[in-house]
């Protein structure tokens, strides 16, 4: 299936700037068994360039590991810790796309993330994005991509005994993009 910037509203090609302000990175978590924990990460940087052809687009973002915010401190600072992202000796979480696909109806969002300095590909599923005037002039974009890791492929291997069995936390992570940038450089036809 191919996928031209006419099917997209408003699409543009250019340079865009994540606006960290309205965005949000972030992940779920099962805790307990039973519930389930929210986070995110307050301090990144992401670019990404729309090709002429939107699937030709590229982005890249870091995140700041020790920006870990999850409304709870002493959790925070345990995250922080060699017990999960040991962001005194891995700084920084990564992500660069590899390419984008439309399959079966979807864009797909391909692309290599690291955590603890192991690299894994990912598949994020991507909403179209939305391109619109911004309310200061210029131009503003937004999408959102999901996609759900197995942490311990990332050396995040810690967990701890639930009484009668289970573990404190499950394996599987959600990540949840919503992200808004603004346009950089925009490309000339």
């Amino acid at each position: 299936m191919t996928l031209t910037a006419a099917e997209i509203p408003g699409y543009l090609a250019g340079t865009w700037t994540v606006d960290t302000i309205h965005s949000h990175v972030g992940f779920t978590i099962r805790h307990m068994m039973v519930s389930k924990v929210r986070g995110r990460f307050t301090a990144y940087t992401a670019e990404f360039t729309t090709a002429e052809d939107p699937l030709a687009s590229h982005v890249s973002a870091v995140i700041d590991a020790s920006s870990i915010d999850t409304g709870n401190s002493m959790r925070d600072d345990h995250i922080r810790s060699a017990d999960f992202f040991d962001a005194a000796n891995h700084p920084s979480i990564t992500f660069a796309s590899t390419g984008i696909r439309a399959e079966d109806g979807e864009l797909i969002l391909d692309g290599e993330l690291t955590i603890r300095g192991v690299t894994k590909p990912v598949a994020l599923a991507l909403e179209s994005p939305a391109f619109g005037p911004g309310p200061q002039g210029g131009t503003k974009s937004g999408f959102s991509a999901t996609v759900e890791i197995d942490r311990t492929d990332f050396g995040v291997s810690y967990n701890g005994p639930v009484p009668g069995g289970g573990a404190v936390l499950g394996n599987k992570v959600q990540i949840i993009l919503d992200i808004e940038a603004s346009l950089q450089d925009p490309k000339e036809d």
